[in-house]
């Protein structure tokens, strides 16, 4: 377990990052967590005492990482941009896929988005599933059920799915 403390920080104009809130990982500490690594990892601990896992560690060149802070972190921890973590993390060898039983049973029905979905990496499953299992009622779980077995056949990713979305809905 590593220990340190850090500052949130934000991407200004940073491509598909900006606007993203994030923790600088530097290239000593990461090389603790995973020894001569230079790819995308997932560690698990705590930022202050919110619990995390799963979450993945991204890298920025020259050794150092990033630490994407979403908004359950940020509603966790309560920190905003400019604030300070306190971090603890390992290593997660072994993160647990979300689940979203539903979807599967909706997939089930359609075997080219199914294999489409099987297809992907298991982080851009869970979005998909994360996103549809963080529905606040039924009726918002169905209709994102629906949007992501519509974009799966379509062979959308999470991504391009959210920017369709996104257009449909500009005026």
């Amino acid at each position: 377990m590593v220990k340190f403390t850090a500052p949130i920080l934000s991407f200004a104009e940073n491509g598909d990052k900006t606007g993203w809130s994030y923790v600088a990982i530097p290239a000593d500490i990461a090389h603790q967590l995973k020894p001569g690594n230079k790819k995308a990892f997932r560690v698990k601990g705590k930022l202050d005492n919110f619990s995390i896992q799963a979450v993945a560690l991204l890298p920025m060149g020259g050794g150092g990482f990033i630490l994407p802070i979403n908004a359950d972190m940020r509603k966790g921890t309560g920190k905003r941009k400019g604030a300070t973590l306190t971090l603890q993390l390992t290593e997660d060898k072994n993160p647990q896929p979300v689940s979203s039983p539903e979807l599967m049973e909706c997939l089930a029905d359609e075997p080219e988005a199914l294999a489409y979905f099987n297809g992907l990496t298991m982080s851009h499953r869970n979005y998909f599933m994360k996103w549809i299992e963080s529905a606040k009622t039924a009726p918002t779980k169905a209709k994102r059920i629906a949007q992501a077995v519509t974009a799966l056949a379509q062979k959308q990713g999470f991504s391009e799915m959210i920017r369709a979305q996104q257009r449909q809905n500009k005026p």
